[in-house]
Formats: structure tokens, C-alpha cells, sequence
């Protein structure tokens, strides 16, 4: 048995993915409300989703004169410098021939076909089958591809190991209330202790957990933390765009961090950035994204508030020796569309204790 409980879409993956490529309309072939939720949510992150609107007649004869039909129509009404055609459970099971329907439309826009369903356990096979086209149109290179594989297969091993996937049902749960660890991680910066503040984020969400570092340095301006973040230049297009609006974030809110691995390498991070807690031998720990990345041998010892997103998360961050725990449920529709650091509902709460 893998999993009893909802998990991520291959299909939706693909569709994030595709807007890191720098594409600008993405059509869903299937029926309309395939991914309906987050189709409008990313259309919030400037990507124009589209669907062919498949019914019972294109489930029994085929699809591919819509799509092309809709292709055309894309063409000419955005005017796009890319487009992906994103596929669906139907198009998979009625075999339909995306390339196919991209080269006879007559088309010229840059145009890939993702060919996914959400027939998939782990949601990294959307991002793969988003990557491989894009790889073979040029517009990443193999070692690019290669990297982001890598870097899949260690996000993936983290959730096994220790996230959400860590077991078949995980109970969601709200996490600790944020004015008492608020209160408590102002109490031990008060006492005198040393700290470390790190940020390791997965791409946009960085906008949020971000507020996390900035919150602390406006509360406590001379305490004494290093502040570490995952905003090196490396990634796709999106990726690397979103780092250096949230690094110059970080910049003008005086906060200065050491910037240990990349937006698209949080999984990858964990040891890096445990041999950076190792180094400075804290005595607490402000972690903000995704805290289970870090081997939990190197936080012994350690009081450690961590800031997560997914209420999923709480019950094995706490297993595994996070002392306190927040979650910022609505972090999601809040990082799309924009370009500098979001306020927090943590960041807000700590910021009261000034």
C-alpha cells in the first residue's frame, strides 16, 4: 500500500512546470473542469490555461480537431512567445496524438506537448514529462534536465522519509497557536541565546516564508542570528526571477543572509544546510518552508520553530523533534502573481511583539 490520502496531480505539476518554462498559454486537453481549481489559481501567475472542453462526442470519436481548433484560436487571440498543450486522464485513455494536432494545426508559435495523466503516484512525473519537451525543443539543456531530475528524486525521498508521504494517512492539523511560539522564540532571543534563521523554500512559496526572516530581523534587529536562504541563481526561468525579487526583499529589509542552495533545490539541501547548523551550533532554530528537508541529527539539542505550509506536515515535523510548529494554510493563492515578499500571518504575529 502507498497512500489512503490525496495526494499532489502529475497533471497539475506539469502545468506549474510549463509556466516556469516561460510559457504563456497552456491548454488542457480534456473536459473543462480538469485541474479547474488550479488552472485559475495559475492563471492569478500571469499563464493564460485553456481547455479543449472534451465531452462524451470527442471521448467516442477523438478530440484532435478541437485542439487544433483551440490552438489556432490561442494563436491568434494572445499572441504567445510559447505554448504547451498539457494532457488529461481522457486524452490518455482515448489515445489521443498531441504533437500531431500541434503540427497539422498550422501553427507557429514555439508549441511542446506534455504527455501526462494523473495515472501517477508521485506528482514528479508531471514536471518530467513537462521537462523532456522542453529539453528536446531547446528550451532547456540536457544538463538543466538531468539537474532537475536529480533534484525531483531528492524532494521526492524527503516526503517519503519525513513529509507528508512519510506514511499511508497523515492527519492534518493546524500546528501550534503562532502567538505562543511567536512569544517563545522572542523570549529566547531576549535571554541571550544564539539563533539561526533559514529559509529553504520551494519556488514561489519563498514569497511567504520569506516574511519569516524579515519579521524576525524587524522584531529583534541586534539579536544574534545568521540567516541562511535558498536564493542562489540556478533553475529555470521563473525560479531564478523569483530569487532576486525576494533576495533584493531580503536586502532592503536589512536582512543579511548566506544563500545556500537554489528556489528549485529544497530538497537537495537538507545536508548543506545541516552542516551550516552544525558549523554555528545554535541554540535555536527559526526553519521557514520545508523544515523536514534537514536530517533531524542536526538538530539535537536544538529548540526548533518551523514554519510549513501543509497541514500534513505538522504530525512528522513534530515526530521528528521539531519543537514547535506553524502552518500558513493560505500560503498558496497568496505567492501567485507577485513579485516581492508577502506578509505572514506569522510574520504579522511576531512582528506585534516588538
Amino acid at each position: 500500500m502507498e497512500y489512503i490520502q490525496p495526494r499532489p496531480s502529475s497533471i497539475v505539476a506539469g502545468l506549474y512546470t510549463v509556466r516556469d518554462l516561460g510559457v504563456e498559454v497552456a491548454i488542457l486537453h480534456g473536459p473543462s473542469g480538469c485541474s479547474f481549481k488550479h488552472a485559475r489559481l495559475l492563471e492569478e501567475d500571469g499563464l493564460r490555461v485553456l481547455t479543449t472542453s472534451l465531452g462524451d462526442n470527442e471521448f467516442i470519436f477523438g478530440g484532435q480537431a478541437v485542439l487544433e481548433k483551440v490552438l489556432k484560436y490561442a494563436e491568434e487571440e494572445f499572441k504567445p512567445k510559447r505554448m504547451a498543450v498539457v494532457g488529461t486522464c481522457v486524452s490518455m485513455i482515448i489515445g489521443e496524438d498531441m504533437e500531431a494536432a500541434i503540427e497539422d494545426s498550422g501553427i507557429k508559435t514555439p508549441t511542446i506537448a506534455v504527455d501526462i495523466h494523473a495515472g501517477f503516484r508521485e506528482n514528479i512525473d508531471g514536471v518530467i514529462a513537462a521537462l523532456k519537451p522542453a529539453a528536446d525543443a531547446g528550451w532547456i539543456s540536457e544538463t538543466e534536465l538531468d539537474r532537475q531530475k536529480e533534484l525531483l528524486s531528492a524532494a521526492n525521498m524527503v516526503e517519503r522519509l519525513r513529509g507528508a508521504a512519510y506514511k499511508p494517512y497523515v492527519q492534518p492539523q493546524r500546528g501550534d497557536l503562532k502567538h505562543l511560539v511567536a512569544k517563545r522564540l522572542v523570549e529566547c532571543i531576549k535571554s541571550g541565546q544564539k539563533g539561526i534563521a533559514i529559509m529553504n523554500a520551494k519556488k514561489e512559496t519563498a514569497y511567504m516564508f520569506a516574511d519569516a526572516l524579515t519579521a524576525l530581523k524587524e522584531t529583534c534587529p541586534d539579536a544574534d542570528i545568521k540567516y541562511i536562504a535558498n536564493l542562489s541563481d540556478r533553475g529555470l526561468l521563473k525560479v531564478r526571477r523569483d530569487a532576486k525579487n525576494i533576495a533584493d526583499g531580503l536586502k532592503n529589509a536589512g536582512v543579511d543572509a548566506l544563500y545556500i542552495g537554489a528556489l528549485d533545490e529544497y530538497g537537495a539541501n537538507g545536508e548543506r544546510l545541516g552542516e551550516a547548523i552544525k558549523e554555528l551550533k545554535p541554540d535555536f532554530a527559526l526553519i521557514a518552508g520545508v523544515p523536514h528537508a534537514i536530517p533531524p541529527e542536526y538538530l539535537k539539542g536544538i529548540e526548533v520553530f518551523s514554519v510549513t505550509n501543509g497541514p500534513r506536515q505538522v504530525e512528522p515535523l513534530k515526530e521528528f523533534g521539531h519543537t514547535h510548529v506553524v502552518v500558513e494554510v493560505d500560503l498558496h493563492p497568496k505567492t501567485l502573481g507577485v513579485k516581492k515578499i508577502v506578509p505572514s500571518e506569522f510574520g504579522d504575529v511576531l512582528r506585534s511583539f516588538k
